[in-house]
Parts: structure tokens; sequence; C-alpha cells
């Protein structure tokens, strides 16, 4: 059924004004132009919508009928395209995002409240998950954003910016770590290790440093979560590897964090979307946002600018 959108304000308008002369004028159209529209409108339905006569312009009954649900159609046709017009000048939308835990709880939560003066009607979707889960979230359009750590040159992968987040190892106040010279890998097997699940990139990172040195990291305790891993620290079992990005690094005031002396404890981050899709306005505005203030980002979080 071909019915346009300018043939059902046409009747709205005529029906709720009761003249053709009228309609014509709120609508700024001729009132030819208006005869036809509802002509064509009465064809298309096969009813007849006014009774017409020299002096007056009334509804039939079955005019009467459709009035109400023709206007609220309308109504939430205005509604949506409203919406559409807020989303596409930036005034309104959702930013979704996937993020390691680490950049979820240290970079994300400032660069939100930053980017929200600036545009108070967006909300944010923010899933904190491993690595490879953000991988998985970017290609199924989950999310439109994602900062994942470990590699990410993938041919349906975007790099909007990469960097490198050191790792730190974390310790009780007084632990002997902290008079060491440096703090290599060889050092860091001497004692009990507090290490994080396996499917984390910061465990592959971790593995991999000490593959490199020829040392095998047989943990004392595992964790999912860098809280758990602080946790296990303040307790004693031992002490933790963790990114300088992760604010539980920081969190515990009796424990200490020193970097590693050792280029190979750095995992690559990156800010990325899938290729050839198109950002959402404010998803692409807030992208934008994270790229030109990455430096300021990033060296807040402990973790440093690789390249663009």
């Amino acid at each position: 059924m071909d019915v346009s959108v300018r043939q059902l304000r046409s009747f709205v308008a005529v029906a709720k004004l009761r003249s053709f002369t009228r309609a014509a004028a709120t609508l700024h159209v001729s009132q030819p132009t208006l005869t036809v529209q509802i002509k064509r409108l009465e064809e298309t339905l096969r009813l007849r919508l006014f009774d017409r006569n020299p002096r007056s312009v009334e509804l039939t009954r079955m005019g009467r009928e459709l009035l109400p649900s023709l206007e609220r159609m309308l109504r939430d046709l205005d509604t949506v395209l409203m919406d559409t017009r807020d989303v596409a000048a930036e005034r309104r939308g959702v930013v979704r995002i996937a993020a390691l835990p680490s950049f979820a709880a240290g970079v994300l939560p400032d660069a939100i409240k930053a980017f929200r003066e600036d545009h108070p009607g967006v909300s944010f979707v923010l899933k904190d998950i491993i690595a490879s889960r953000v991988l998985a979230a970017v290609r199924s359009e989950d999310v439109d954003l994602g900062f994942v750590g470990g590699d990410a040159s993938f041919p349906d992968i975007e790099t909007i910016f990469a960097a490198r987040d050191d790792m730190m190892v974390v310790y009780p106040r007084g632990h002997p770590i902290s008079s060491a010279a440096k703090v290599t890998a060889q050092a860091l097997a001497g004692y009990p290790l507090v290490l994080m699940d396996r499917e984390t990139s910061v465990r592959a990172v971790t593995d991999a440093a000490f593959n490199r040195a020829g040392l095998i990291a047989t943990p004392a305790s595992e964790a999912t979560y860098m809280m758990t891993a602080v946790g296990m620290v303040r307790a004693g079992i031992g002490i933790a590897i963790l990114p300088a990005s992760a604010r539980e690094v920081r969190a515990e005031p009796s424990l200490r964090s020193r970097k590693i002396n050792d280029a190979n404890f750095s995992r690559p981050v990156a800010l990325i979307k899938r290729v050839g899709r198109t950002l959402p306005p404010l998803s692409h505005a807030f992208a934008d946002f994270l790229l030109t203030r990455r430096k300021t980002i990033l060296s807040q979080s402990g973790a440093l600018p690789a390249r663009i």
C-alpha cells in the first residue's frame, strides 16, 4: 500500500481544521495540491474520508475512526526523527565500549566524565572483560569501540591508537624486592608469585617475559581479578605482577609497587574498532576525544603512547 507521510499529514490537518483552505495555509502548500493528496489517500485506502459541500468539510465515520491512529503514528514518527537528529548532532546517544578491566577502572571513568561535560545527553555501556572477549565484542558489533591488550593486528580490526602498558611488581612494605638494584625476571623468580589468570593478557605477557629469560613462572596463587591479587599480596601469599594502568596497584596503602626493569614485561594496548564499519556519531566523537587526549589519559594511567 503506497501511502506517503505527506498524505497522512494532509489528512490530519484537514480533519483538525475542517477546512482545505486553512489546512493548505498551515502546511504551506496550495489548495489544489492539498486536494490531490487527500484524493490519492482516499484512492489508496478505497475509503471516503471527508464529506464535502460548499460550506463545510466533515469527517466520515471511517475518517473519524482513522484519525486517532494516524495522529499517534505521526507523533511517533516525529519523535523518532527528532531523536535521530539529536543523535546525528551528537546531543543524545549511547556509546558502547568494551575494555580491559584495568582500563575500564583506571582510564575510562575520568575520560567519560570529561566527555560528558560537553555531551551531557550521552550515556555509556562499558563492559570490563578480558582481551579475547574485547576482540569478540568488537567483531560481533556488540560494542562500537574496544580497549584491548596484546596483539590487535587483524584484518578485520582497525587500530585508532596504540600504547604500551608496563608491568609493575606489587609487594608488601619492607619486602626484600624493594631494596633490589633492579627488578628483573631472575629477581622475581626468587619469590612466591601471585599471577593473573592464564586467559588474561597480563598473564600472557608475564609468561612470555619469563620464558625469554629462560625461566618458568610458577605461581603460588592465581587470580582472575586484580583486586583479588592485591588482597593475596596483602595476606602475604606472594608478590604480584600487575599493569601500571591498574588502579589496584595504588589502592592498598600497606603495599608498594615498582616498575620491572625488563622491556619484555610490557603489553601493547590499543583502542580499536571493526574495519569498514561506521561508528555512531557519539562513539566517533568519543574515539576522537580519546585520540586527541591520549597522552594525558595514558600518562595518568601509567601507560605510554606508542603510535597513532
